[in-house]
């Protein structure tokens, strides 16, 4: 059954249009097919149209087509007699069957293989069902909906999937527009992302996001949608020791609008964006690319929340050693293992790093003959 507490964020106008063709054809028995890149919440909308319909008291089961053997598929969708193949030890009714008057999702059936594709045709045209190992069929009553992010007329080009069977299929066909085509919904479903998350975390501060951060969701292109969108707000959630989001509690891909970026920190202190003073003037040195050290180095095992709720993200620790061991080894490079600089260039004192080499089995720069440094 849909999940009783997913709440369905729609702002954007292509959504609004979406849903309201969606509530057009839960009234009615045609099948349903819904497209969209993965993580744009199909399944969402899916358990919108069985809501609205006239089956929603009825059963409703949902089927990933893919990652399945070709036998244990076949066996959920239309079931099996006793002995059918090695393991069935006993009869068991498909889903079909176990859905009768109610709702069956099929989800990534562009994943399904051509023999389950002539099966899933034989119900959808007769409206009967061929267990395993059966002679008789049996009649059912179901309502199909389907959805993917193939391409389903070039799967059908390349005879990988049945063109008859897409026919069937797409009686009624929904697209779901990626989340970087509706950005007006990236700040209220990130904001339910984190409430979830709040609640999770056995918190009751209402979480809120600031300018900066809220900037770089919505510049963000978000290749894995909603999907993605959620796992960072979860992240920030745990990384965040107040109910404030700040730009250093977002995942590096986000900060770096997609790009893959050098060096970022992990769990950085969370610090309001102001204008910096001017520096007084220095002696003239050679320029240096801005770099992600220029930031002062803060470990997220310091913060309390954090510590709090390790055992909700276990990863935490590991990722934070594997960011900060990178940062200094990036820092020693940059000023040419003058271990004062890199300290300084890291926000921590030079005992601290020394002791962070030895922490993180890095060998103490040590001058060559010819005068470079080395880190061997």
């Amino acid at each position: 059954m849909p999940d009783p507490d997913e709440h369905i964020v729609v702002r954007d106008p292509a959504m609004l249009r979406l849903y309201e063709q969606a509530t057009r054809a839960a009234n009615a028995a045609i099948s349903v097919l819904i497209l969209g890149e993965t993580g744009v919440g199909k399944e969402l909308l899916v358990q919108s149209i069985h809501a609205q319909s006239a089956r929603a008291r009825e059963g409703f089961l949902s089927l990933n087509c893919a990652g399945m053997s070709e036998t244990i598929l076949e066996g959920e969708l239309f079931g099996y007699e006793r002995g059918s193949f090695s393991g069935a030890h006993q009869a068991r009714a498909g889903v079909f069957e176990a859905v009768d008057r109610g709702t069956v999702f099929l989800d990534e059936v562009g994943e399904l293989t051509l023999s389950a594709q002539a099966k899933l045709l034989r119900v959808l045209e007769n409206r009967t069902v061929l267990r395993l190992g059966a002679r008789k069929e049996t009649v059912v009553d179901v309502r199909f909906l389907a959805a993917t992010n193939r391409d389903l007329a070039r799967a059908v080009e390349s005879g990988s999937f049945r063109r008859d069977l897409l026919y069937r299929l797409n009686g009624f066909v929904l697209t779901v527009p990626p989340l970087r085509e509706r950005r007006t919904e990236i700040e209220p479903i990130a904001l339910h992302c984190l409430k979830r998350a709040f609640r999770e975390l056995g918190l009751v501060e209402t979480p809120r996001i600031d300018a900066a951060a809220l900037r770089a969701l919505r510049e963000y292109s978000w290749p894995g949608n909603v999907r993605e969108l959620r796992n960072a707000m979860e992240r920030a959630a745990v990384l965040c020791s107040e109910r404030t989001i700040c730009r250093d509690h977002l995942p590096p891909e986000v900060l770096s609008l997609g790009r893959v970026p050098a060096l970022a920190s992990f769990a950085a202190p969370c610090t309001p964006s102001a204008p910096s003073a001017p520096s007084a003037p220095s002696a003239p040195s050679a320029p240096s690319a801005p770099s992600a050290t220029d930031k002062p180095l803060k470990l997220a095992l310091d913060s309390p929340h954090v510590c709090a709720h390790l055992s909700v993200r276990e990863e935490v620790r590991a990722r934070t050693r594997t960011l900060e061991r990178a940062r200094i080894v990036e820092a020693l490079a940059r000023f040419d293992g003058n271990q004062t600089k890199a300290a300084r260039a890291l926000g921590l004192s030079r005992r601290t790093l020394v002791a962070r080499l030895s922490q993180y089995d890095l060998p103490r720069p040590r001058k060559m003959k010819d005068d470079k440094p080395s880190l061997s």
